[in-house]
């Protein structure tokens, strides 16, 4: 599977035929044409956001040097959305368990949390739109197969599916290494969400605030963080461990 879609009628047809797509860069200054128009309507319909970027940009990303300005990134599944996230743990019959990923970034990163999440029986991960990787067909390679099994929801806004979580009585634990408590102390037994935040940045002030605890990992050595997959993989344990596997 490739990676790319370029140019203006084979990423309309894309499009039109429902193809997964992650997101699509547009030159910032390409003419309204109506295919240009049609590409955006269908975008919008889809919820995949659009980049408006320069056109050299765009061109340094193209395999062929034929973009025309309009590039779209294959996604390696569709997503699902949040409301079926909940679903999924009606289903299960079990106490509601999501990941939430605030800004990850790499496709490795994202492969290996989907590869963990199917192994301690997570019920769904929650990425935003912008600023993140998505179901990439690299991220499809790293999770060696996870992401056939790991719904994942993809927002235009983390702090409002906290909230809406929150309001589905979902307990929702950020981690960050100058969290309050330690995360061995937390009660993942309950319905709860895992935030964690992107590479080297962690937590956004907003979703930090609007999480109901912050916990840390604690460390000894001289290092201050930890890769973003590591970090999830020992909370997901953690969970797991109190939850009985």
């Amino acid at each position: 599977m490739t990676d790319i879609i370029e140019g203006r009628n084979p990423v309309l047809e894309a499009l039109r035929a429902g193809h997964p797509i992650s997101r699509i860069l547009l030159d910032k200054n390409a003419e309204r044409t109506h295919t240009i128009s049609q590409i955006l309507g269908l975008s919008r319909a889809r919820g995949i956001p659009v980049e408006y970027v320069p056109r050299q940009i765009i061109d340094r990303k193209s395999p062929t040097g034929a973009s025309q300005g309009v590039m779209a990134y294959v996604a390696a599944k569709e997503y699902a959305n949040l409301n079926s996230l909940i679903s999924v743990s009606k289903e299960r019959n079990e106490p509601p368990l999501y990941l939430v990923l605030d800004g990850i970034e790499d496709p490795q990163n994202l492969g290996a949390i989907l590869r963990t999440a199917e192994a301690t029986g997570v019920h769904g991960i929650i990425v935003r739109k912008r600023r993140a990787v998505g179901l990439t067909p690299a991220v499809a390679k790293s999770s060696a197969g996870a992401i056939e099994y790991v719904p994942v929801a993809r927002v235009a806004n983390i702090s409002q599916a906290i909230k809406t979580l929150k309001e589905n009585n979902v307990y929702v634990i950020g981690i960050d290494m100058a969290g309050e408590l330690d995360f061995s102390k937390i009660d993942f037994r309950p319905p709860t969400a895992i935030v964690v935040g992107g590479e080297g940045r962690g937590l956004s002030p907003l979703v930090r605030k609007n999480c109901d605890a912050v916990a840390r990992i604690p460390m000894k050595g001289k290092i201050a963080s930890l890769n973003a997959s590591v970090a999830a993989a020992i909370i997901m344990y953690e969970a797991l461990r109190q939850r009985g596997t």
